[in-house]
């Protein structure tokens, strides 16, 4: 299995787990990334992300695919949330298996990094005080 794709819905981490078994392999690393309650000194109570779904889908496949070539792993699948989301759900999820385990884990941490500079992904945080405003992740940019 080697996909990307994008829900309006709750991931079903059991199910997109499954997904990824395989006989041959002898790793498997899966992230997850959750809403959190706080950024850069505000208090957060949710998220909304908005997603520009068909490049997203073209460039997150894209993504898994090269992270499939490099690292040689046998199976690499992300799925990203859009809409509105509460604390502690989880916006994002990539898991990947492999026969050994440092592929693994280089290929799950370079899907992540490169979805977040590459994929048309915008995050609207809603905070505490009553502001709501759209963030980016140019830190994010300069790491890769």
């Amino acid at each position: 299995m080697k996909s990307f794709g994008v829900s309006t819905h709750p991931i079903d981490l059991a199910a997109f787990r499954k997904q990824l078994q395989d006989r041959s392999c002898g790793a498997y690393v899966q992230f997850d990334g959750w809403v959190r309650d706080h950024n850069e000194g505000q208090q957060v109570l949710r998220l909304e992300y908005e997603i520009y779904e068909p490049l997203a889908v073209k460039e997150g496949n894209r993504i898994i695919t090269e992270a499939v070539e490099r690292f040689a792993v046998s199976n690499a699948c992300a799925i990203h949330r859009s809409g509105l989301m509460g604390l502690s759900e989880v916006a994002v999820v990539v898991g990947v298996s492999s026969p050994h385990r440092g592929e693994a884990f280089d290929a799950c941490r370079y899907i992540i990094d490169q979805a977040k500079v590459r994929l048309p992904i915008w995050k609207k945080e809603y905070y505490a005080n009553g502001n709501a405003e759209w963030v980016n992740c140019q830190r994010c940019a300069h790491a890769v």
